[in-house]
This record gives structure tokens, C-alpha cells and sequence, in this order.
């Protein structure tokens, strides 16, 4: 892996633990009404694209910090879904 790799894969691990506090406390508090839903959807939305779009080039490092955000996004996305 060369040094390019290296910093995409840095950026991937950032970008998606920065979002693990969020799923903490949707998870905790039961609620998800202080979150956009058009922001949940749109950004939902772009990191499936985003994971499309590693696995059609064959980057490991955008494959994964995208299917771990998918994953994160997906979840809030489901308990704004399910309690508002």
C-alpha cells in the first residue's frame, strides 16, 4: 500500500469514527428527532455511492470506511425511521 492508500485509509477511519458518538447517543437517548431527515437520506445516500464507487476502481481503503459508514448511517437512518 503506498502513501496515497495510506492517507485515504486515514481519512476513512476519521471520517468514520467522527460518526460514532452520534450512533451512541441515537442508540442511548431512543430519539433521532433533533436530525435532518433529508440530511440522513442525502448522506446515506452519498456513501453508498461512495462504496459503489470503491468497489467498481478496487480501493480497499474507500470500500471500507464506506461500508463501516454505511453501516453507522444506515442505523441512524433506521431509528429516525422508527422514533422520530
Amino acid at each position: 500500500m503506498d502513501g496515497v492508500e495510506w492517507l485515504g485509509v486515514v481519512a476513512g477511519i476519521l471520517t468514520t469514527i467522527a460518526f460514532v458518538p452520534q450512533v451512541l447517543r441515537t442508540h442511548r437517548t431512543r430519539s433521532a428527532s433533533d436530525l435532518s431527515m433529508p440530511m440522513l437520506m442525502l448522506f446515506t445516500t452519498g456513501v453508498g455511492l461512495w462504496l459503489a464507487y470503491g468497489l467498481l476502481i478496487g480501493s480497499n481503503g474507500i470500500i471500507m470506511a464506506n461500508a463501516a459508514t454505511m453501516i453507522l448511517s444506515a442505523y441512524i437512518l433506521g431509528m429516525k425511521l422508527r422514533f422520530g
